[in-house]
């Protein structure tokens, strides 16, 4: 026992060889190259780059994020090297961009094989150490070990530890799904054995670094809802590193491959939903309003009829909308496979479609008022075309409907809009079809229950008031389309919009005047002219050169300002908008302007960036995408030091004030 003792105390004092670098140092980190074994026989052993960052500063893990560079070790043969082993980084805040890092000190594994004998390990290494600022540095290291047999060295512990921050392959299936949503097959794993979960994709910009993960766990399934990035591919896998922290802060760290599909089936059910109510919205905002007076009519024409006839009407006008819908759904598909940068509301960002939009809402406004008839009823501008009882008149009904209706849209579906154009093309146009029903829910209840019709007033003298009233917001809706031509187009857009109205009113007047024989013949002819004319000025309607001006108290948002004003440590309201967005101008005069809010960016130093997306702006476009949006408006607030914050979509005094007063 005594010759035990005394060897156990000889092995336990004897000193362990170390097999460290001599140090390239800086004022911001320490770096050395490490081994873990102290001699080499032409087994593999194991080398690290090992950085001692200086206290606020950090480097950067294989993916640093929304901004940096990974750290590179290149070895000299006859040493050859694997991969880097990356242990789990932290998230950290850079200003308005999240990346992906290591503080304190990291060491940065490799598997080394060589040919047996002594080896001299040679090594080239570079990083990037950031804290307000970022330094790129580098260095040359070399390790002199001898031939012998292998045994550990006094560095060995040092990649015992970043072993355990290493990930294992996942033992779970797991699936993302196309509205980003991350879902582990965990099976019996107990409920609640998860308090947090964090996703580290291995690629940039597949997510949204800065955006909350949220976690959820239902049926042996845990959930992580993921914020879809700019290179996010909804039919391609996603890897990366799953950190799952249990109740008592202890970690796991997998290495997982999430298939594409999987957890999209609720997932989908709450977007249709959404989708649905946010079309069901529609039918009480100022867009929708002007078309309204058709569909006014047509409701008290019902009120009249046989219910098979209730029933057609109804249906063909629900058809009109969700064709529509789901015709506009397909153009942005395509558009996008075509690779350009379209968004919802993309067609009135062309001038000579909101020209047309005008005239069409004019020549309805004409209708209305009795200047012309088309067909013997009150139905619509499209009744004429009817086949049978008015059904292509509600088919056009509709059509016009879902037109005017995507001014309107953005706030009540922008996660509806964004999460359809992420996923399938089958699932996207499933959701905009979901929008259209919602659009037309009234008359599909119609057309489900005719019946119901009966409650609606009975046809009378009062529907021709009715109707000369109603044409009145197809005119205010005709003034606002030539103000967005104005800021699309220019004094010169205007004025051939101008032209255009002159001639549709002329081709109304003369179809109006004719009345049978030989003059209907003349008057259809002069109506045929007005409308050529108006056709044929389209093509002069065009984008005016240069981007439209900003609001005084605003600059014109590029990134590059962003970014500067960031620096600087000041506050920065941004505001995506468009002239053609109904909710965007009503959100900058109820809750932008007011004096308290002005008072509140002055007192602050706040600066408001704004930008415009009345005309086609790739870069407005990006940042859009990059925020998980579609179409405007959009809000965002960086405070220095906290995580940009998005408002809501309908503003009020107060969420601003909120939001700047912190």
């Amino acid at each position: 026992m005594i010759r035990i003792a005394l060897f156990l105390l000889l092995l336990a004092t004897t000193p362990v060889l170390a097999r460290e670098s001599a140090p390239v140092t800086s004022a911001r980190a320490v770096a050395t190259l490490v081994t873990d074994t102290d001699a080499q026989d032409g087994q593999p052993f194991h080398a690290a780059l090992r950085l001692r960052l200086a206290q606020g500063w950090h480097s950067y893990w294989q993916n640093p994020g929304d901004a940096g560079v990974a750290p590179d070790v290149q070895f000299d043969a006859p040493a050859k090297a694997g991969p880097i082993s990356w242990p789990a980084p932290q998230i950290v805040a850079e200003g308005s961009v999240t990346t992906y890092a290591y503080t304190g000190e990291v060491l940065l594994p490799v598997t080394i094989t060589a040919p047996a004998g002594a080896l001299a390990l040679r090594a080239h290494a570079t990083w990037l150490v950031c804290e307000r600022i970022c330094v790129p540095e580098e260095g040359d290291f070399a390790i002199d070990m001898p031939a012998g047999t292998p045994s550990p060295s006094a560095e060995a512990p040092l990649f015992t530890a970043a072993a355990a921050l290493s990930p294992i392959p996942s033992p779970y299936a797991a699936t993302i799904a196309p509205d980003g949503t991350l879902a582990l097959m965990t099976g019996d794993m107990a409920a609640g054995a998860v308090a947090k979960a964090v996703f580290f994709p291995l690629t940039a910009g597949q997510i949204d670094a800065g955006a909350p993960q949220t976690l959820g766990t239902q049926d042996g399934t845990l959930t992580l809802k993921l914020t879809p990035g700019s290179g996010f591919d909804p039919k391609a896998k996603l890897a990366g590193l799953l950190v799952l922290t249990d109740a008592k802060g202890g970690q796991t760290y997998l290495d997982i491959a999430a298939s594409p599909g999987g957890a999209a089936a609720d997932g989908l059910v709450r977007v249709l939903l959404l989708a649905l109510a946010g079309g069901l919205v529609l039918n009480l905002m100022p867009c929708v309003f002007p078309v309204l007076a058709m569909k006014a009519m047509g409701l008290a024409r019902m009120a009249g009829e046989a219910r098979g006839a209730v029933r057609a009407h109804a249906a063909f006008y629900t058809a009109g909308v969700m064709i529509a819908f789901v015709a506009l759904g397909a153009a942005l598909l395509a558009a996008r496979a075509a690779g350009g940068a379209a968004g919802w509301g993309f067609q009135f960002q062309s001038p000579g479609f909101v020209a047309a939009m005008a005239w069409l809402l004019f020549a309805v406004g004409l209708n209305l008022s009795g200047v012309f008839a088309i067909g013997g009823n009150l139905a619509g501008a499209g009744q004429s075309l009817a086949g049978r009882r008015g059904a292509v008149g509600s088919l056009f009904t509709g059509f016009l409907a879902v037109l005017v209706a995507t001014p309107c849209t953005a706030p009540f579906m922008a996660a509806a809009i964004a999460g359809a154009l992420a996923a399938p093309p089958a699932t996207t146009l499933l959701v905009f079809a979901a929008m259209g029903l919602g659009l037309a829910l009234p008359y599909a209840l119609l057309a489900a229950a005719p019946g119901l019709a009966r409650f609606l007033p009975r046809p009378g003298a009062w529907m021709e008031i009715l109707r000369q009233v109603l044409a009145f917001p197809m005119y205010g809706a005709a003034v606002w389309l030539v103000w967005v031509v104005s800021q699309e187009a220019g004094p010169d857009g205007v004025l051939a919009v101008g032209a255009g109205i002159l001639a549709v009113g002329f081709a109304a007047w003369a179809f109006g005047r004719a009345q049978g024989g030989a003059r209907h013949r003349l008057g259809a002819a002069a109506a045929v002219l007005g409308v050529a004319a108006a056709l044929a000025i389209l093509p002069a309607i065009k984008l005016a050169n240069g981007s439209a001006p900003a609001a005084e108290s605003s600059q014109s948002y590029t990134p590059e300002r962003l970014a500067t004003l960031r620096a600087e440590g000041r506050p920065v309201f941004v505001n995506m908008t468009a002239a053609w967005c109904v909710s965007c101008l009503v959100n900058e005069r109820v809750a932008l302007s007011p004096a308290a809010v002005r008072e509140a960016f002055a007192d602050h130093k706040v600066a408001y960036l704004k930008g415009d997306w009345t005309r086609q702006d790739p870069v407005v476009s990006a940042f859009l995408r990059d925020h998980g949006r579609d179409g405007v408006p959009l809000y965002i607030y960086y405070a220095p030091g906290r995580p940009p914050a998005v408002l809501p979509q309908i503003l009020t005094v107060a969420t601003v004030l909120d939001a700047v007063r912190g």
